[in-house]
C-alpha cells in the first residue's frame, strides 16, 4: 500500500496495531477522521488522553473505574457476601447487562496461561484470597470463560481457598464450552447466573 503523506501513513500504522484491525480498515477509519470536523477528532483526542492519564483500579475489585472504588463496589444496594470472580471489565459488563446478579465482582486480569507466559501471580489471585479469609464473603461464583485456560484459573482458586468455610459455585455450562464470556448472549448468561452450581465436582482437572 503506497502513501502519498508520510503523515497519514503513520496514523494508519496506530491505528492498524488495534485489535482486529487490518492496515486497509485502519486508511478507511483514519479518512473518515479526515473528512470530520476538527472538534471532532480532537474529542476524540482528549477522551483518548483522558482514559490513559486518569483512569484507574477499583482498590476492592480492581475493576476499571474513575475512582479509587468503582460504583459497583461503592454501592449499598450490593451483595457484598458474594463475589463473582470474572477475567476483565468485558466481563462485568456482560453480566451487568442481565440484570440477575447483585453482588460484587473481583477481576483477575487474565487467566493462568503458561503458554502465553501468564501465571496465579500475573493475576489478581491474592487479593481475592485475602478478601474471602477476610471472613466478609459467604460464595465465590467462577464466572471463568468455558476454556482450558478458564478451568485451570478455576481450580488453582479453588484450591487456595479449601478449608475456608464458604459456598465456591460456578456459572451453569449454559455457555458453549470454548467460548468467551462476553460473546454469550443476555438471556443465556443471565440463566447461567441464576442457575449456577457447586464448583465441586462440576469439572474434572487435567491429570486429576
Amino acid at each position: 500500500m503506497e502513501f502519498t503523506s508520510k503523515l497519514l501513513e503513520k496514523a494508519v500504522d496506530e491505528v492498524s496495531l488495534l485489535p482486529g484491525i487490518g492496515r486497509r480498515t485502519a486508511l478507511r477509519l483514519v479518512l473518515h477522521l479526515l473528512r470530520q470536523p476538527a472538534s471532532q477528532t480532537g474529542r476524540l483526542t482528549d477522551a483518548l488522553l483522558a482514559l490513559r492519564g486518569q483512569i484507574r483500579h477499583c482498590r476492592e475489585c480492581h475493576n476499571i473505574s474513575d475512582a479509587d472504588l468503582c460504583e459497583i463496589c461503592g454501592s449499598p444496594k450490593r451483595d457484598r457476601a458474594t463475589v463473582c470472580v470474572v477475567e476483565d471489565i468485558r466481563d462485568v459488563m456482560a453480566i451487568e447487562s442481565t440484570g440477575h446478579y447483585r453482588g460484587l465482582y473481583h477481576v483477575l486480569g487474565g487467566k493462568i496461561s503458561p503458554m502465553e507466559g501468564v501465571g496465579p501471580h500475573d493475576l489478581t489471585i491474592g487479593t481475592l484470597v485475602e478478601k474471602v479469609r477476610s471472613g466478609s464473603v459467604r460464595e465465590i461464583i467462577f464466572a471463568l470463560s468455558a476454556t482450558m485456560e478458564g478451568d485451570t484459573t478455576n481450580f488453582y482458586i479453588y484450591k487456595q481457598l479449601q478449608g475456608v468455610p464458604l459456598t465456591l459455585s460456578t456459572i451453569a455450562r449454559g455457555i458453549p464450552v470454548g467460548d468467551e464470556l462476553e460473546y454469550a448472549d443476555e438471556v443465556t448468561l443471565g440463566r447461567s447466573i441464576l442457575q449456577r452450581i457447586p464448583f465441586e465436582g462440576s469439572f474434572k482437572p487435567l491429570g486429576g
